[in-house]
């Protein structure tokens, strides 16, 4: 006998979660969606490894003080460090790099699959999560980035959500770099700042401006009493910082704090800047806009990076307009980062703006879903020449726990088996029970025959919890005529509830048959059929 003392207790690791049927198929019916939409486009799928060598991912986490820097890593038998992959971006990178010569390029390709980082759990982030990926390496110009917005927006209304209930919110990290720059963090030596700032920024959506502020400052406390050490940015540096952040001018930080009343403020730059960033703005109008801005309010200069990177995102709108995706689709928003470091030129969002609930049943608004940008060094590691190279990822669980929550993703076309009870248990019954679950089988319908040792009250029991449309019963007297009984559990159930008594149940025996064991298939169908019509008219 077993020492129960010494059974092992079953517990799930922090940060990782299990998956049931509902979530599993909800999962592949939008993967299914989303792959169409990269089909269109003519990407084709493609798929790598989850374990890469350690210095083949490189090190451009954001959770650089956790251990192994973000990643899962061990040794193998040569003392080569190998590691779980953190995105599907880097394996392929080096997936392009391996094969550059036998590729097209531009190459364009989809991977999905899981990723895992090694960082601290908390609700909604997790140490395992899926991604779906689209990319295109080998074009230097941004039509591809735009491409890459319009293929987001795409997705979105595929999937079932509406415009007004979503945007493509499109940056570029030249942007913030002239930002950084002009503010004194250019060169080599504050790679390490410039990349707090950047992570400081990103949290704008999550801390709003207050939060950002003490990040790129001092640092901040959060409720929990946990200090997060900030940049060490002067007020000077965060003015020109969140200046560039907030669109609505009307709201910005600078309008409060230490240079003007918000009224002068106000009087002497009206909505103006409001629109440095809209996409319908001509690039030359909005570039005097913003060096206007720089040199007049912030006291900077427009730098080439900024100028360069604000005629990308122009030239973004404009092909993106061109297309059709004018209007609030696809905007430009300065507060657009990205956590990651790699990127280079163009970085884009895909947000939900509808307000969804959880699943608490409270009203959120789930923001991010995917996105991505210019990764022009990646591929350039191992290749020691220019690859230019974009892409964008959508993380599946997020955008399918919304899905799932605003009723776009239902499951229940999903039918459960039809379950064969066995009534006995000898060889030669169970073959005459096989051969029924063969011939369902065969007809395409779903079935199992069941395989525990219980009765049939029980067998019953499991087929209602297994959520089963029709249950098959053949005893000893029916086999010796050649019949079945064949339930319906759905209609059944609904009969019961509204029989009073055991005699009215007794009189009435409701949804079963009695039919020739050749009929079985048949009559199957037919009660399948009849359940269907009546989710379809609601029942």
């Amino acid at each position: 006998m077993a020492d129960k003392s010494e059974k092992m207790k079953a517990r799930l690791p922090r940060g990782l979660v299990d998956r049931g049927a509902d979530d599993i198929r909800a999962v592949e019916k939008m993967m299914a969606t989303i792959r169409s939409v990269y089909e269109l486009y003519g990407f084709e799928p493609v798929d790598q490894p989850l374990i890469e060598y350690t210095d083949a991912l490189g090190k451009f986490l954001p959770d650089q003080d956790r251990p192994n820097e973000g990643v899962f890593s061990f040794q193998d038998d040569d003392d080569q460090w190998l590691s779980l992959r953190y995105d599907l971006t880097a394996p392929m990178a080096r997936f392009v790099a391996e094969n550059f010569e036998r590729l097209p390029k531009p190459y364009r390709s989809y991977r999905s699959g899981w990723v895992f980082r090694n960082e601290k759990p908390g609700p909604g982030r997790f140490r395992q999560f899926m991604q779906f990926d689209a990319d295109t390496v080998g074009t230097p110009g941004v039509a591809a980035d735009a491409e890459m917005a319009m293929m987001m927006a795409d997705v979105m209304e595929a999937l079932g959500i509406k415009r007004g209930d979503y945007v493509i919110r499109v940056n570029n990290r030249k942007v913030l770099d002239g930002v950084l720059e002009a503010i004194g963090l250019g060169g080599n030596e504050n790679a390490g700042r410039r990349l707090q700032v950047l992570r400081a920024i990103d949290k704008l959506d999550k801390l709003g401006a207050h939060g950002v502020f003490e990040l790129l400052g001092e640092g901040r406390r959060d409720e929990s009493g946990d200090f997060t050490k900030g940049a060490g940015l002067d007020g000077r540096q965060i003015d020109v910082v969140l200046g560039f952040l907030l669109e609505d001018i009307k709201t910005a930080w600078l309008a409060d704090q230490r240079r003007l009343p918000k009224e002068e403020f106000l009087e002497l730059w009206g909505d103006d800047l409001e629109h440095i960033w809209l996409a319908d703005v001509d690039p030359d109008k909005a570039t005097e806009k913003l060096s206007k801005f720089c040199s007049d309010w912030l006291g900077v200069d427009l730098n080439t990076p900024l100028r360069d990177g604000l005629q990308e995102l122009q030239q973004i709108a404009k092909l993106c307009s061109f297309a059709g995706y004018e209007g609030n689709r696809i905007r430009i928003d300065p507060s657009v980062v990205r956590g990651l470091e790699y990127y280079t030129g163009p970085v884009y969002e895909a947000e939900l703006l509808a307000e969804i609930p959880n699943e608490e049943g409270k009203i959120v608004r789930f923001g991010s879903v995917g996105g991505g940008g210019r990764y022009d060094g990646l591929v350039s590691r191992f290749r020691g020449e220019p690859v230019p190279a974009t892409g964008f990822s959508i993380g599946v669980s997020r955008l399918m726990t919304a899905l799932k929550n605003l009723g776009k993703l239902d499951t229940s076309d999903v039918i459960a088996p039809v379950v064969v009870l066995t009534m006995d248990k000898d060889t030669e019954s169970l073959g005459r029970y096989q051969k029924m679950v063969a011939e369902l089988r065969a007809a395409g319908i779903r079935s199992e025959m069941y395989l525990g040792g219980a009765g049939m009250k029980a067998q019953l029991k499991y087929a209602d919890r297994r959520g089963s449309p029709v249950a098959i019963i053949q005893g000893g007297d029916e086999r010796a005529k050649g019949e079945v009984q064949i339930k319906d559990l759905i209609e059944g159930a609904r009969m019961s509830a509204e029989i009073a008594d055991n005699a009215e149940w007794r009189a009435a025996r409701p949804a079963q048959v009695t039919v020739a064991e050749s009929e079985l298939v048949a009559e199957v169908r037919k009660i399948l059929a009849a359940q269907a019509e009546e989710r379809a008219r609601g029942k």
